[in-house]
């Protein structure tokens, strides 16, 4: 599981990191509202870890971005007020939960947890997506091709929803491994080739092509002006 890490205070955001990972999550770190939210607009992150006082961008504020561009990524927001209404504010804006500093760490890994579990939810995740005529249920990994149905391994399956969520977007291999092998998996990167490979030949649709883009990872794109 994959985890962006908003804190602006270096030496909580050393701390959190090596607990983070230590616990086996990957972590990635910014340190100031606008980058911490051109990293979450990626959409690669299972879960945020946000503070709510940053410089460049407050916190709530860029929550509340997030949420208005459809990201729906959970977002454990941690802040140092206390009150009622400061907690209304930040749930209001968006935030999953709520942790007040200081904190323990075990209390943190808990709602990390329980964070994670909502997000594995099968009712959240039974859908349908759609992209140029291609449709990807990833709850039964069944793909639908002008009305024929692919049933898909669930590595395949794993990888064109990871695709599928980010048309027109450059992945990386690492990002590839992270997401459909996860963290501490031993898969070197010509996994990722092979089940390209795989993908593309079960796609087989003018519609949609798998780019590789050398020396960084793929780009799933439509093809235009194809009917």
């Amino acid at each position: 599981m994959r985890i962006l890490l908003i804190e602006d205070e270096p030496r909580l955001s050393e701390a959190l990191t090596y607990i983070l990972k230590k616990n086996k999550y990957g972590v990635d770190t910014a340190y100031d509202g606008e980058t911490g939210q051109a990293m979450a607009e990626t959409g690669v992150y299972d879960l945020i870890i946000l503070d709510r006082m940053l410089p460049r961008k407050e916190g709530v504020i860029l929550l509340k971005e997030l949420r208005s561009q459809g990201i729906k990524t959970p977002v454990l927001l941690l802040t140092a007020k206390d009150s009622i209404q400061d907690r209304i504010e930040g749930l209001d804006a968006g935030a999953d939960d709520y942790l007040v500093k200081p904190f323990s760490t075990d209390e943190l890994l808990a709602r990390l947890r329980a964070l994670g579990r909502r997000r594995s939810n099968p009712q959240i995740q039974d859908e349908q997506l759609t992209v140029a005529g291609l449709t990807l249920k990833p709850l039964h990994c069944e793909l639908t091709i002008e009305n024929e149905t692919v049933k898909l391994t669930l590595k395949e399956s794993l990888l064109l929803e990871l695709f599928m969520r980010h048309p027109g977007q450059v992945i990386t291999k690492e990002q590839i491994l992270d997401r459909v092998w996860g963290l501490d998996s031993e898969v070197e990167a010509n996994n990722v080739e092979i089940y390209v490979h795989y993908l593309r030949k079960k796609l087989n649709s003018p519609k949609v092509k798998i780019e590789t883009v050398r020396g960084i990872g793929y780009c799933f794109k439509e093809e235009p002006n194809v009917s």
